[in-house]
């Protein structure tokens, strides 16, 4: 225990000035001081001990801090999701869509804002639209409504234009991609975009060029989408905050949209894109989701490359989806998921989607002691669970492991100290917008002080959790949860596991509330199918803000 210690106290001795670093041995005097941080107590005689290790241990430090690290540089220890005797899905059956065939394009223009991918998608390859005609249509969404949304950071309109003229053009020689073949799309803006800046929503990074494609990019591209904008994002991945301005929800355009992803949340709901990539850490996905109205998946840990992503924390970051409509999530993730050569976190595992379910084959959970709480959603969640009862759904109540989930945040927090180190040690944080207690630069400088011990022992925990998990999910096919109440959304972007986020009523105040469904790991076809069959029972998604309808 006491040499673990050791390490610690070094790197505590770190938060001193750098120049001092240079200068200064430790003293016995600093190491009493750093025991009370770290809550521990040596003897006189093991301080006096400690001090030449220390000191040595210090120029090592200063001689690893000479190595120039990229934020894509990732630590040589990979996080491993999958419990003991976790048993993969090996068959890749069919992926079946629903029939689309009904769509035709509406007398009023505007209407096409809230078509599902899946309909527009119909209207292109029947020729009823061509992707040129509906990229300039966004375009010009995103342009009238940007002012008012503050949701975009880079209008890629070259780019997409050129994108969807090659996509009419193949449309025309009988090609076609498939269902994303000349869809409009928007990328929060921490993925990496030739030719177009990639700031990371931070005042530091505001002219950063990153002259490559970011394998989500490359992949949707590939298929046929159509890159419109880099959507805001509070700054390094936290809130909705960025160097611009505070990127508003269009319920209610004197608030803001939740974060991080800011933007693809606020640009989906007010139509003015069809989807949007996101990511998600510890909420950065279903937050803004919930406050938007918006329906999003955060896949299972090592579904989606991030290669050409800002790394915020290697063990927990996660990409996934932002859209209208739970299929269309299914028709997305079908085209980004899956490995890439690069990203050594990624596994091989099939996607199976097909749009129909029978609930009562199905072991569904819920957690029914954050239900019976009192909460801003209650009311909400109490009709969706009474909904889900009448679908024919017999709800099985479970509990979540009985672990320090809580505690366990200082996984993300270390991480996210070294993923922004040289921006700490440069004092270039400064530069952040927000400056407060409960932001970035407070905590990428209080994460100095998390004992490499610590973390590591967290890590353990979180190996605990994950087995204890695997026994949850044997009990149930997928579970229901409050989307904010309890461990639940932190516990479950520590162990990995795959959620879908959609609305599912109103608040007081006329912004929409939401309810979280999650599913076993690398299940994403059924935990989508399951909240289609929800979604299609009920019209909370059907509704749109009224001032952006035109």
């Amino acid at each position: 225990m006491k040499n673990g210690i050791k390490c610690f106290i070094s790197i505590l001795i770190l938060s001193l000035p750098f120049n001092t670093l240079h200068s200064q041995s430790i003293t016995k005097e600093n190491i009493e001081n750093a025991e009370k941080i770290i809550g521990l107590e040596f003897t006189d005689a093991e301080r006096d001990s400690m001090q030449t290790s220390l000191d040595e241990q210090l120029v090592n430090y200063q001689n690893i801090r000479k190595i120039d690290l990229a934020n894509s540089v990732p630590p040589a220890i990979l996080f491993n999701p999958i419990p003991v005797g976790f048993e993969f899905p090996k068959e890749q059956n069919l992926v079946i869509f629903s029939d689309y065939s009904y769509t035709k394009l509406p007398e009023d223009i505007n209407d096409l804002a809230f078509y599902s991918i899946g309909e527009l998608a119909e209207l292109i390859k029947t020729n009823h639209i061509t992707s040129t005609e509906l990229t300039k249509f966004f375009l010009e969404r995103l342009k009238k409504y940007d002012p008012e949304l503050h949701c975009i950071i880079t209008l890629t309109e070259e780019r997409a234009l050129s994108q969807a003229k090659l996509m009419d053009e193949e449309i025309a020689a009988g090609k076609y991609r498939g269902m994303l073949h000349g869809i409009p799309f928007g990328a929060k803006d921490l993925l990496a975009t030739k030719d177009y800046k990639t700031t990371w929503g931070a005042t530091p990074f505001k002219d950063q060029v990153i002259n490559e494609d970011a394998t989500v990019i490359k992949k949707l591209e590939g298929a046929g989408a159509v890159l419109c904008a880099k959507l805001t994002m509070g700054e390094l991945a936290w809130g909705d905050v960025w160097f611009g301005e505070m990127t508003r929800n269009s319920w209610d355009t004197s608030k803001g949209s939740s974060g991080s992803s800011a933007g693809s949340a606020s640009s989906v709901s007010a139509g003015l894109l069809p989807f949007a990539i996101g990511t998600e850490t510890w909420g950065s996905i279903v937050s803004p989701s919930t406050v938007c109205g918006t329906t999003g998946l955060r896949p299972t840990y090592g579904r989606v490359s991030r290669t050409g992503a800002m790394a915020l924390s290697w063990s927990m970051d996660k990409i996934g989806i932002i859209c209208r409509s739970t299929e269309d999530l299914a028709i997305v993730f079908n085209v980004i998921n899956g490995q890439d050569g690069i990203d050594q976190t990624l596994y091989d595992v099939p996607f199976n989607y097909q749009p129909e379910i029978d609930f009562s084959k199905l072991k569904i959970g819920y957690l029914q002691s954050d239900f019976d709480k009192q909460y801003d959603f209650h009311k909400q969640d109490s009709v969706t669970l009474a909904k889900l009862k009448e679908l024919g759904a017999e709800l099985v109540p479970i509990e979540l492991p009985a672990l320090p989930v809580n505690d366990l945040a200082i996984i993300l927090s270390a991480e996210a100290g070294a993923a922004f180190d040289e921006l700490t040690r440069s004092n270039r944080d400064d530069l952040l917008v927000r400056q407060i207690k409960n932001a970035w630069p407070n905590v990428f400088r209080s994460s100095r002080f998390i004992p490499a011990v610590e973390y590591i022992n967290a890590n353990r925990i979180r190996f605990l959790l994950i087995q204890q998990m695997k026994k949850v999910m044997e009990e149930v096919d997928l579970y229901i949860a409050p989307s904010w109440e309890g461990d639940n959304l932190l516990l479950t972007n520590l162990t990995g596991h795959p959620c879908v986020v959609l609305p599912n009523g109103f608040a007081e105040d006329g912004t929409p509330t939401s309810i979280t469904f999650i599913g076993r790991l690398f299940d994403e076809g059924r935990l989508i199918v399951f909240a289609k069959k929800y979604q299609d029972a009920t019209d909370f998604n059907k509704k749109h803000p009224e001032n952006f309808k035109q």
